[in-house]
């Protein structure tokens, strides 16, 4: 392993405790992940093992969940935000994109909406949209807020719910461990209040470029619901449908997410040095 793709781990201080957050790579801008509810840092293995060498990221496991697991609540998404905003002064010595998956895609859109100075970019991974959908109901919630009670109803959630696709088997197992490692308070804060937070007010303010990674075959976040409940809020992102996955991305389709990272990253590199006055 090169001294690039060496991973650090560091804590990092939040209210309550400390953060364990890992980085890796020097080449940037910094990707910064964030992990859905009932996932951790380690939802993102297989994506970053297809990024190119150097490139510098941070993880982190979201409070209340996986090696964040003891922390105290509040668990609530302005809290999440805090914490998010913490690990990338702390962590971040540059320029970064947030990239958020489902629940993380909505603390990485409330902290975009901040408008802190080194962002350069988001990229939402089948994400929570800023409009609560239709169908998130009292009952839809309620029933939600279950899903990861137990191992079986963690696989159920798993093959019936989240995925469209086979797993392998390692990383089926890492999803089963990671949906059942927090408290039973933070299980239950999204599902019960965060997923049916109307943030469209605040996502206005979000002025970096944004690109919008949805699944084809997602129950959760389906496609049209994305154009109907993030696209009129955020109206400068872009959408990208992948086929055949559903809304687990990164653990089903990892060189997907990998590939709209890259060209977002190139992208990005191309309209800085065109701001810079840099000709090809």
């Amino acid at each position: 392993m090169t001294t690039e793709m060496t991973e650090t781990t560091t804590g990092v201080a939040v209210s309550g405790g400390c953060l364990d957050v890992l980085t890796r790579g020097r080449t940037g801008p910094t990707l910064v992940f964030v992990h859905y509810w009932g996932g951790s840092r380690d939802t993102w293995n297989g994506v970053l093992d297809l990024l190119p060498p150097g490139q510098a990221t941070v993880r982190f496991d979201q409070r209340g969940w996986g090696a964040s697991q003891a922390l105290p609540g509040p668990y609530h998404l302005d809290q999440l935000t805090d914490d998010l905003a913490r690990v990338v002064r702390t962590s971040v010595p540059g320029p970064f994109v947030l990239v958020g998956h489902s629940m993380g895609a909505k603390t990485s859109q409330l902290l975009a909406a901040r408008r802190p100075s080194a962002l350069v970019g988001l990229v939402l991974v089948a994400p929570a949209p800023p409009q609560p959908p239709a169908m998130v109901t009292e009952e839809y919630r309620q029933g939600l807020a279950h899903a990861y009670d137990s191992p079986e109803t963690v696989c159920h959630a798993l093959d019936r719910v989240l995925t469209a696709t086979p797993l392998p088997p390692a990383v089926r197992a890492t999803a089963v461990r990671d949906s059942l490692a927090c408290g039973a308070e933070a299980r239950r804060e999204w599902p019960l209040h965060g997923i049916a937070r109307d943030i469209t007010r605040a996502v206005r303010d979000i002025e970096v470029p944004v690109t919008v990674l949805a699944a084809e075959n997602d129950v959760v976040e389906p496609p049209h619901v994305l154009r109907d409940c993030l696209l009129p809020h955020i109206p400068h992102a872009t959408l990208t449908t992948v086929p055949d996955a559903g809304h687990l991305l990164p653990l089903e389709a990892p060189d997907a997410v990998a590939s709209a990272l890259r060209n977002f990253l190139a992208d990005t590199a191309t309209n800085r040095d065109r701001g810079r006055g840099i000709q090809s």
